[in-house]
């Protein structure tokens, strides 16, 4: 495999010569800024060769959430370092092991899988291909030497959202659309719901499951649902199924909450505010890591205070006492003063048999 050969060669060549600048950190949290100060140690090696595949879910790579931020972070890298990269989108649950597959073919040197219900398919190909590695955002599940899980406290960032929306309801029903129940998913459920009734404990949260991240047409269905029954602000954590929440609110003149990236641009006036989950930091720190020949395998945590999970910088919407009291919030979860559940025990231990989605 030349492609594989090659990116050995290059990380030796680094370690042996190029030691004094340093190398990329694959370590969770890095911020925005470092993601780009961290790219000049890898610029000066020749990367042309080396090649990362993403393999999305079913959402597609212009899902407006985190299969088309992972993309972004790793066309960020393309044009600091001078890799390779391409995508393959998977229609179907059918789809992953051969977009995998397709990968592997072409010699990739690094394979990125967008979403824990790529998991199966990771595991059975990093289990028969031992020298090929890979990286998975959203799962922790797959404890294997070729394999980087790539997490997010993204109850933390649902918990600014829900302080948000606790804020500003004006009629004390809020809502909550998930594009799946498990674990993973339920995190940002109890985030929401947790800085819901932490800023108006006499608020109403109406919550939906989809079961579904590429169905906008269910988004819409459920937002309408929730609309009718008084619902004046509407989280999403569904990816593209979200994006049918979405324009159900802007139809209806009521606020939305975006998820995984600032979708304010999606209908400006309509999205308050987004939780933020830096897929695309994660995904450019893989690609780095496979440069400098220092990609770890294990789990990397991506939380609030280094800034791997945020609210969205866009906030004209807010007023000056809502993002006061964010950034009065977010301090206090970083202090530990503030302990955002992640998990149903952890939530009901201080709310009650509240969350409906589990």
């Amino acid at each position: 495999m030349k492609k594989k050969i090659l990116a050995v060669v290059l990380a030796a060549a680094m370690v042996l010569g190029l030691a004094a600048c340093g190398g990329g950190s694959t370590s969770g949290g890095s911020s925005e800024g470092a993601a780009e100060g961290g790219s000049e140690a890898a610029a000066t090696a020749d990367a042309s060769d080396v090649y990362v595949g993403l393999v999305t879910d079913v959402g597609g790579v212009n899902d407006g959430s985190f299969n088309q931020s992972a993309w972004e972070g790793l066309q960020k890298a393309q044009s600091d370092f001078g890799i390779k990269v391409n995508y393959l989108e998977s229609k179907t649950d059918a789809d992953y092991a051969p977009n995998i597959e397709a990968f592997m073919d072409e010699d990739a040197d690094l394979i990125i899988c967008v979403g824990y219900m790529l998991a199966d398919a990771t595991r059975a190909a990093a289990e028969a291909n031992p020298d090929q590695k890979f990286a998975i955002i959203d799962d922790a599940s797959i404890e294997m030497d070729n394999v980087t899980c790539l997490m997010f406290r993204q109850e933390q960032a649902s918990y600014l959202v829900g302080y948000v929306a606790g804020m500003m309801t004006e009629s004390n029903v809020v809502g909550f659309e998930l594009g799946m129940a498990n674990d993973t998913m339920n995190q940002f459920g109890y985030g929401y719901c947790a800085g819901v009734l932490d800023a108006n404990p006499d608020a109403k949260i109406l919550q939906k499951n989809a079961n579904s991240f590429g169905s906008s047409e269910t988004g819409s269905s459920d937002a309408t649902a929730m609309i009718t029954n008084g619902a004046d602000i509407i989280y999403h954590a569904a990816g593209a199924t979200g994006i049918g929440v979405i324009n159900k609110c802007q139809e209806a003149g009521i606020y939305a909450i975006g998820v995984d990236s600032d979708q304010s641009s999606i209908a400006p006036g309509t999205v308050l505010t987004s939780a933020m989950k830096r897929v695309d930091i994660a995904v450019y720190n893989c690609a780095e890591g496979v440069i400098n020949g220092n990609l770890e395998s294990g789990v990397k945590v991506y939380d609030l205070s280094a800034g791997g999970v945020d609210i969205a910088p866009t906030q004209d919407l807010l007023t000056d006492e809502v993002k006061a009291a964010v950034e009065d919030v977010k301090a206090k979860i970083i202090s530990g003063e503030i302990t955002v559940p992640a998990s149903k025990d952890e939530f009901e231990a201080k709310y009650g048999d509240v969350y409906e989605l589990d």
